[in-house]
């Protein structure tokens, strides 16, 4: 029987380790075709002013400099990753194997999705959720990876100076979550040397300070403010908030603002948003005049139950393929009618998919 397909001796293809893991490159070799033969005309006829060659002697010093060309320029290459993966959960007669949420952590390029403000809230939630149940789920190229994107994470928060809160709620979990697992290093199965775990927690505890000394400047403006807009449209800003915590910051700012931060119908309207009626009844919150304190409900509300989830974007997953994929880069779908199989992921169902 023939074979058909690459040759199965060749040595596959090339790979380059980079901070976030080996990936796999191709170059473009029509333009280092092109820019070999140019090179090789310009050198050769700069020598040929000092130096007479023969026909053998040109041929082959050609070739070195062509080789030594393409070597030199090694650095302008291009990295070929899908981003999208196939969840396998079991293996059959065509696949065998399974995926595991380690191998989807660094095929799915949450490094560059940190840099899409619509992402940035998803990844840190996704974070969060493996720091505190899956994190010794992940192979040790994974758990580098992991850490190398939390890195960028709280760098990208010092730099812009945006969601602090954020991330400090990420690094207390990832913190408690580490303090447990070093003290009960023989009971827990952690993937690397107790020295380089205790140097990741000094790392948190380093990164906590930085953000817990972190001061934003003030703004100085001579054009509009917040407070030069009217009542009826601060007041409307306030409604298109989802976070309690950020209406509380932001009534802080001026007593304009914090007057409105107090209104009930604001934080009744926040609570109806988030949570069901029959928890209200649950956890039902009076005032001192008998009246509910709406404000006082949410925070108890949301210590029992989680709150509703709001992204800018997300990961889809493939019903007919069983692909995960970023929508903007699509995957290489064979349904007739792929935009009625695709359905929003949420951080939580990311991890469900790799619980087996």
């Amino acid at each position: 029987m023939p074979f058909l397909g690459q040759d199965w001796r060749s040595p596959g293809w090339s790979w380059v380790k980079t901070e976030d893991g080996w990936k796999r490159f191709e170059f473009f070799n029509h333009d280092l075709e092109d820019n070999n033969t140019e090179l090789e005309l310009k050198e050769l006829q700069d020598e040929n002013k000092e130096n007479l060659f023969t026909g053998e002697d040109c041929e082959v010093a050609a070739k070195k400099r062509k080789k030594d060309h393409f070597n030199n320029n090694a650095k302008s290459q291009v990295y070929y990753q899908e981003k999208w993966i196939y969840v396998q959960k079991e293996s059959t007669r065509e696949r065998h194997g399974y995926c595991t949420l380690g191998e989807a952590f660094n095929r799915l390029d949450f490094s560059s999705a940190i840099k899409d403000i619509r992402r940035f809230n998803y990844v840190v939630k996704l974070v969060q959720l493996i720091a505190k149940s899956q994190l010794t789920s992940l192979s040790g190229a994974a758990q580098k990876n992991y850490f190398n994107v939390l890195e960028k994470i709280v760098r990208k928060v010092l730099e812009d100076q945006q969601n602090p809160r954020l991330i400090k709620d990420l690094l207390q979990d990832l913190g408690s979550t580490l303090c447990i697992l070093i003290r009960e290093v023989g009971k827990s199965v952690l993937v690397g040397n107790i020295n380089i775990w205790i140097c990741r927690l000094e790392t948190i505890l380093n990164w906590q300070q930085q953000l817990n000394n972190l001061q934003i400047p003030k703004q100085v403006s001579n054009g509009v403010t917040l407070d030069d807009l009217p009542l009826h449209m601060q007041n409307n800003i306030l409604y298109k908030f989802s976070d309690g915590w950020d209406i509380v910051n932001l009534g802080q700012v001026t007593s304009t603002l914090h007057m409105l931060s107090e209104d009930w119908h604001l934080w009744k309207k926040l609570c109806q948003y988030h949570f069901a009626e029959k928890q209200f009844c649950r956890h039902l919150m009076l005032s001192e005049k008998g009246h509910v304190d709406w404000k006082l409900m949410y925070f108890t509300l949301q210590k029992y139950y989680p709150k509703k989830e709001q992204y800018g974007d997300t990961l889809q997953f493939c019903r007919h393929c069983s692909i995960l994929f970023w929508k903007d880069s699509g995957h290489p779908c064979t349904a007739n009618d792929p935009d009625n199989c695709f359905m929003p992921v949420s951080p939580q169902h990311f991890i469900d998919l790799f619980k087996f």
